[in-house]
């Protein structure tokens, strides 16, 4: 018998053989789907919940839904921000291909940011996230094709946002972009956000930024910079060889490592050069994650490791013996961390990520501080958060 689908996913495979994967998505009843908010595509995209997981259906042709699968695998493999990829149905007989991805939690559309009368992050954020995103997926040799605002989401990030790539149709993986490639896919950018913001006024009838197309140039100058200041060679003499450290210490605090640098001396003149491929993004993030386990956006572990180095700082300020980065980042996690979290009432715990949770808890506290000029306390602090700024704050989880 010819089979009516043919499913391959990596995991959650019980919870997917449920749906009715021989009728196209179009036909399927409705109480099969979650709403959500999404942006404008060409497939139908649906959403659904199974055993507490949610997930985005995109129906597709065959080819180009077996072509995004393995994309996305390869972006995740180089831990570029972009939705995680569950698998493929395919061979629906008379119906296209579904992709399947996991929905990213906490993840906002940029027409829902940008619709809204207060915006979660400054709108300079909104540009520097994308163009960022970019940037990494340059790093790796990716060329988006059709980068826009409508094919990421953004998550917030300790006041400011992080980008996601959501859409690969488009992409090609290559071992390395030229200079051409790379140019091409930011004017790409810039045309598709000038247009996607212009199409936004119109459908709300009023400005959402000052001007479209000053907006998309932005982009197009944020990723020059960036770019530029991850990989471009600089040179010095010699016997300065703070220089290097200096730029190292620069990659740092922009988030970015770097695995190995190359300097070719010549006439008492050094040359450094950083390669693409060798430039790491996520440092603040692995070392959140390597000292508590904690998972969290790059901004957010860096305010976050912050806070373990004022609470080490605090520890010996008690008379205690002089701890490990280690040891006090762990007594951080189990007597400064999770109590805060634990103490936010369980309805409230979707309004934001743990994380960016606590960074607005520090933020708000010190603001209380500063009101009362003295310091208010964490407690304090968190019952009138809660209630001030926790409690009438839409739930992201789901928007």
């Amino acid at each position: 018998m010819t089979p009516e689908f043919r499913l391959v996913a990596r995991s959650d495979q019980a919870a997917l053989l449920s749906l009715p994967w021989e009728r196209s998505l179009a036909e399927w009843p409705p109480e099969t789907f979650v709403e959500l908010e999404r942006g404008i595509g060409r497939h139908i995209v649906r959403f659904v919940s199974l055993e507490g997981s949610l997930f985005a259906l995109k129906e597709l042709p065959d080819e180009l839904a077996w072509r995004e699968y393995r994309l996305l695998t390869a972006l995740e493999e180089e831990e570029v921000p972009s939705v995680e990829v569950v698998g493929v149905v395919a061979d629906r007989r008379r119906h296209p291909a579904v992709l399947v991805t996991r929905y990213l939690e906490f993840a906002l559309p940029y027409r829902l940011i940008l619709g809204r009368g207060s915006l979660p992050a400054p709108e300079e954020s909104l540009r520097a996230a994308l163009a960022e995103l970019l940037v990494r997926l340059h790093l790796v040799g990716f060329f988006w094709g059709d980068c826009s605002l409508s094919n990421a989401l953004f998550r917030r990030d300790a006041g400011e946002l992080a980008a996601y790539l959501v859409d690969t149709e488009t992409g090609e993986l290559h071992d390395r972009l030229s200079d051409g490639q790379r140019q091409h896919d930011v004017e790409i950018a810039e045309e598709n956000v000038a247009g996607e913001l212009h199409d936004l006024e119109a459908q709300l009838e009023r400005h959402v930024v000052e001007d479209p197309f000053v907006f998309a140039e932005d982009v197009a100058h944020c990723y020059t910079e960036l770019w530029d200041e991850l990989t471009r060679e600089e040179v010095f003499a010699t016997h300065e060889g703070h220089r290097l450290e200096e730029r190292l210490r620069r990659l740092n605090e922009l988030g970015f490592d770097a695995d190995e640098v190359e300097v070719v001396a010549s006439g008492g003149e050094a040359h450094l050069r950083l390669h693409p491929k060798v430039v790491e993004p996520g440092h603040n993030r692995r070392r959140l994650l390597h000292l508590t386990g904690l998972d969290a956006q790059e901004n957010q572990a860096r305010r976050l490791l912050n806070d373990v180095t004022r609470y080490k700082a605090y520890l010996q300020r008690q008379g205690q013996a002089p701890v490990s980065d280690a040891a006090a980042a762990g007594r951080w996690v189990s007597e400064v961390f999770e109590p805060v979290i634990a103490a936010v009432p369980v309805e409230l715990r979707g309004r934001r990520a743990a994380a960016e949770l606590f960074h607005e808890l520090l933020e708000h506290r010190w603001f209380l501080s500063e009101r009362a000029r003295k310091d208010v306390g964490i407690d304090a602090a968190r019952t009138d958060y809660v209630e001030n700024v926790l409690r009438p704050a839409p739930d992201e989880r789901l928007p």
